[in-house]
């Protein structure tokens, strides 16, 4: 029996004004992702802008859903619906403000932790055992709100960072697209020397 497509999923918010900001991360890694692959974001399928593509055998679509960060869960559900996929052949990458700037977590499931996005995927989708990447943003300074902070662009000095952080992203999601969930995560979830 052929192997289910996978689908990898980036967060984030459509628009120009949304791109390099710390929500954004998501998009940024299929953007590199696209980049690797030479895969094109040329079609919207169930609300997202799809790149279908093939690494090492294996048929992936690429998915930055486009309704809007907290209601990535209509994408989600419709692009599972239309492959039949097994949530395990999911993976959804996003920003995490839990985890320092610079800082990779894979896992198999898991709660939203008050993350929007991940709570209408959650919602949608009806289960949350389905692995995910979690890409450290860092916390807002002082009192900041984090809806404020999550908004705001990077700044020159963590854009060194997040090249970085997303380079290993990268190789982290075709780690787990060839050799599983477990060998990607005994493999990228260690703290880099600058975290």
């Amino acid at each position: 029996m052929d192997e289910p497509v996978l689908l990898i999923v980036g967060l984030g918010n459509p628009g120009r004004e949304y791109r390099d900001t710390r929500h954004n991360i998501g998009f940024m890694l299929l953007d590199l992702l696209a980049v690797k692959l030479d895969a094109r974001f040329s079609r919207l399928q169930s609300q997202a802008l799809v790149a279908p593509c093939v690494y090492e055998g294996r048929r992936m679509i690429l998915a930055k859903p486009q309704t809007f960060m907290n209601l990535s869960g209509r994408a989600v559900r419709g692009l599972v619906r239309f492959y039949k996929l097994p949530l395990e052949a999911l993976l959804a990458a996003y920003d995490d403000l839990d985890l320092p700037l610079g800082m990779l977590r894979l896992r198999p499931d898991g709660r939203s932790a008050g993350h929007r996005g991940m709570e209408s995927i959650i919602e949608h989708l009806g289960a949350d055992c389905f692995p995910r990447l979690r890409l450290g943003i860092g916390r807002p300074p002082g009192r900041m709100e984090a809806r404020e902070y999550v908004l705001q662009n990077f700044t020159d000095e963590e854009m060194k960072v997040v090249s970085d952080t997303l380079q290993r992203a990268v190789e982290a999601v075709l780690a787990w697209a060839t050799a599983g969930l477990e060998m990607a995560m005994n493999r990228f979830n260690v703290s880099p020397p600058y975290v």
